[in-house]
């Protein structure tokens, strides 16, 4: 119980540290409840609507602007009478696990795959069937069966190509503590994803390790951003030479400029270098809503390739079902990102990535 209390606090807490909404709808909403293509009450379940089908209540991590328009095509798909509500996703979790065993949520989209592997720890997740598991490469799922991603992501580094040469990027992040980078290196120290990003380096590489290499970042004059987005704009304008963000943002501001218009390109550290790490949106169903059939039809609605299409066009991230590419033109190839070797699964420990963060005095 005593563990039980102190992964609600830590998840409770990064809402307080992460911000809502960025570019391409893909980072954590804390937009408030609304129901997915019309009205719904709170409570989902398997008990018939006044349509007579199934009903499912979903907690969505994903914001509204992303996930709504798919509600009405999985509801059409499924027959499932769906209720969303929306917030951030380190604040459902924490709901998930004061709710316990009396929640109403049949079902858990996360932005990101420590909290599943937080709710998997805690018993609070549902066991998926094998055809469903099978349809997602092994490194994207929960080691305990119990979730599935959807959408996946990469950390890479974004450079300008006016003041950086290709030639000259660095080999890893290990590099960018370098004096040679000093005052050229931009981060966001309250993002959600470079939290995750610190979390794999804290599982690969050790404490001392994560924080050996935040203290150097700092003291190389790093600068700190709010947010990814900033970075992207801060590179491009030539205010600073790298910056350490996710792929999709990139790609999403050339779908909207074109190519052409921007000053810079994206680095993928090579041979598993922690700066490469892939995360994931992720999905799992909740063991005690109440609403599994209605919820598992939905698990495999979001894998379907009209679902999975969907996440790769709207947020340019990559799709994880068997047999479905990215339309993105330009996208390097999923398998071709050489990613750190990390159980997703073990991502779950964002109370110590917190503390060792205020520690250093990053946030």
């Amino acid at each position: 119980m005593r563990r039980h209390r102190r992964i609600v606090a830590a998840i409770a807490g990064a809402a307080l540290l992460i911000p809502a909404a960025a570019a391409c709808g893909s980072d954590d909403s804390s937009a408030d409840e609304s129901s997915g293509n019309g009205a719904g009450s709170d409570s989902g379940g398997e008990d018939a609507g006044e349509s007579g089908g199934e009903t499912l209540t979903i907690y969505s991590g994903r914001n509204e602007e992303l996930i709504d328009p798919l509600i009405g095509q999985l509801e059409e798909a499924t027959g499932v009478e769906v209720t969303v509500r929306y917030a951030g996703t380190a604040e459902h979790a924490a709901a998930l696990m004061e709710e316990g065993e009396n929640t109403g949520a049949g079902l858990f989209i996360s932005q990101d795959a420590g909290a599943l592997g937080a709710l998997s720890k805690a018993g609070l997740l549902e066991e998926l069937p094998e055809d469903v598991l099978g349809g997602v490469d092994e490194a994207h799922r929960g080691s305990a069966g119990d979730w599935v991603g959807i959408s996946g992501r990469a950390r890479v580094l974004v450079y300008n190509q006016d003041l950086v040469e290709e030639g000259d990027l660095p080999g890893s992040i290990h590099d960018l503590t370098d004096e040679e980078w000093n005052g050229k290196v931009a981060y966001a120290p309250t993002n959600a994803s470079f939290q995750t990003f610190v979390t794999a380096l804290r599982v690969l590489e050790g404490e001392d390790g994560a924080r050996d290499w935040l203290e150097a970042l700092q003291a190389n004059d790093a600068e700190a951003f709010d947010g990814n987005g900033g970075i992207l704009d801060a590179v491009n304008n030539g205010d600073i030479e790298v910056g350490l963000v996710n792929h999709y943002y990139w790609y999403a501001t050339v779908a909207e400029e074109g190519e052409d218009s921007l000053n810079t390109r994206l680095h993928y550290f090579p041979g598993g270098d922690p700066g490469s790490l892939i995360n994931v949106a992720g999905v799992g169903i909740t063991a005690h809503g109440g609403q599994s059939d209605a919820a598992l039809k939905a698990v495999e609605y979001l894998l379907s390739e009209e679902a999975q299409l969907y996440f790769a066009e709207e947020t340019k991230e990559y799709p994880l079902a068997a047999g479905v590419t990215s339309p993105v033109e330009e996208l390097p190839a999923f398998d071709s990102i050489e990613a750190p070797d990390v159980n997703l699964t073990d991502l779950d420990s964002l109370e110590e990535t917190l503390a060792l963060l205020q520690e250093v005095g990053m946030v």
